[in-house]
């Protein structure tokens, strides 16, 4: 089943200055990468849904097979230029102090965001192409690449060396002193680029992500080259975007390279682990699908050749499409040593239980429903023990992702507590009644996405009503009602695609009347389950 498409004037601007290695002297190369995602283009420009997602899952990539040192590899989300430029400086830096020790030096800026009118637009600020081009042109390092995933960023390659197609000969292997700048882009000067909701990025950065894994390893030999990883994001991004609304879309390249050397972006075997499909496996294309439902890695399997997916240790469902039915299993890849994928693990099932469904098409809002548990106590002591006290809620949440921007979350919420207790007072002490609290309440709140786990903070107001029902007629029951303001603040985390677990916790303003007006504070720790239908 082809994965949904999400057409979408995407302007990712992937700037990689890619860790990048000559196939036989990969060692000897110092790798510096930049880079960043940003979902905001400013005004006139949609919010993109994942350009820091393809920015993260980039930068782990890199960080895991390409080389790159963590302390030589700066990472940006939703930064401006101002950022951008002074991060590339001190990598620039680091690479000339690097060159003047001897050592040959590759440079990767990786930008995933919106562009327009020929400028890279983070937020409300600018980087123009040709203004890119001419600082990497002149950096400090050997070898500069730079990739953009971005709405027309193919005007950037289109003055020097475009190739519309991969079927461009380089002779790779001839010399080990490469130098020069690559640029590919993700779609021509007049295309808009693409994103999908079930590859959880833009359809170019996944396949070349997936092609980085593996999947583009024609040769077998454990290293995914920049010619192969870019005929391979090439071919299957035309080919994934061939039927959508927004039309096909064509990678580019473009080259200016003193020496032929064929350029190794990924070394397969760099972590020691991963995943292989024997020579024995059933030819076909595999797909391997992460806990949040998202197809993190492609491979297309040939009859009687053994392949290898550089898969993070974790847990994998596996599913290969046969002409009726799935076949589908799960994989557990462990830290440091590689495992064998095994025919006989899988099994047969319906097109019904395919485990890559995207979520809604046209990239809107999407609900969550749940339940929740929470304690709520006051901060002034007497108050606590006297007056409002402190008690256990149950309830029920809904909430609305992604309607009036992205990331942005409004939610309501209904919870009910109640206590068996003895009034406690200076001047009366005894009488027995039941307390009982019912909050209503409505959230809006805003998410910062870090992979499965999501910090927030939001604002909040709640509309109580509080109780003292007493056992004994002679004393009048009381009831207090009214709104109090607060914030919000926790953690989401997404074991599985579906479910959602949630740690918050909730400050409160409350002001009443008895006697004469009266305020205090109230807290509430909770937690929330919730499941995405």
């Amino acid at each position: 089943m082809s994965p949904p498409l999400f057409p979408f004037g995407r302007a990712l601007g992937l700037v990689l200055a890619l860790t990048v290695a000559s196939a036989a002297h990969a060692d000897s190369l110092r790798r510096f990468a930049l880079i960043a995602g940003n979902d905001e283009g400013g005004d006139e420009t949609r919010p993109l849904r994942f350009a820091r997602d393809d920015a993260r899952k980039m930068h782990g990539l890199l960080a895991r097979l390409g080389g790159v040192a963590p302390g030589d590899a700066k990472l940006l989300l939703n930064e401006t230029s101002k950022d951008f430029l002074a991060a590339l400086t001190d990598l620039e830096a680091r690479a000339k102090a690097a060159q003047e020790r001897g050592e040959r030096t590759a440079l990767l800026v990786y930008y995933s965001g919106h562009a327009k009118d020929g400028t890279l637009r983070l937020g409300n600020t600018r980087l123009g192409f040709d203004d890119l081009k001419r600082r990497l042109s002149s950096a400090p390092a050997d070898i500069r690449i730079a990739i953009l995933d971005s709405c027309r960023s193919g005007a950037m390659t289109r003055t020097k060396g475009a190739r519309r197609a991969p079927a461009f000969e380089i002779e790779s292997g001839a010399s080990r002193d490469a130098r020069g700048l690559v640029i590919l882009t993700s779609s021509a000067a007049d295309e808009d680029s693409q994103e999908s909701d079930a590859l959880g990025g833009s359809y170019f950065s996944h396949h070349l992500a997936s092609g980085l894994l593996g999947d583009a390893d024609r040769s077998g030999d454990g290293r995914v080259t920049l010619f192969e990883a870019y005929s391979h994001a090439y071919a299957r991004t035309v080919a994934d975007t061939a039927a959508s609304s927004g039309g096909a879309q064509h990678p580019t390249f473009s080259y200016d390279l003193a020496g032929n050397g064929d350029l190794v972006l990924t070394d397969l075997r760099a972590g020691g682990d991963g995943l292989v499909v024997p020579r024995v496996a059933p030819p076909g294309m595999y797909y391997f699908v992460d806990p949040a439902g998202l197809v993190v890695a492609e491979l297309d399997k040939t009859d009687g050749v053994e392949r290898r997916v550089a898969l993070a240790p974790g847990t994998y469902r596996v599913k290969r499409r046969l002409p009726d039915k799935l076949r589908i299993g799960e994989v557990q890849v462990s830290r440091g040593q590689p495992v064998v994928l095994e025919e006989s693990r899988l099994r047969d099932a319906p097109f019904s239980d395919d485990p890559v469904k995207g979520v809604s098409l046209d990239g809107g809002a999407w609900w969550t429903l749940g339940l929740s548990g929470a304690v709520q106590s006051y901060f002034d002591a007497p108050t606590r023990q006297s007056l409002f006290l402190s008690v256990g809620l149950l309830g029920a949440e809904a909430q609305l992702h992604d309607y009036f921007r992205r990331d942005w979350v409004w939610g309501v919420d209904v919870a009910v507590g109640r206590k068996q207790a003895l009034l406690d007072l200076p001047t009366l002490s005894g009488p027995a009644y039941r307390y009982s609290v019912t909050s209503l309440g409505t959230t809006l709140a805003s998410e910062w996405p870090q992979g499965r786990v999501t910090p927030f903070v939001g604002a909040r107001m709640a509309y109580l009503v509080m109780r003292r029902d007493f056992e004994e007629a002679a004393y009048p029951d009381q009831k207090f009602a009214m709104f109090s303001p607060g914030l919000v603040a926790g953690l989401r985390w997404q074991p599985l695609r579906r479910l959602h677990v949630t740690g918050r916790a909730r400050l409160h303003y409350l002001l009443y009347t008895l006697d004469e007006q009266r305020s205090l504070g109230f807290w509430e720790l909770g937690a929330l389950l919730t499941y995405r239908p």
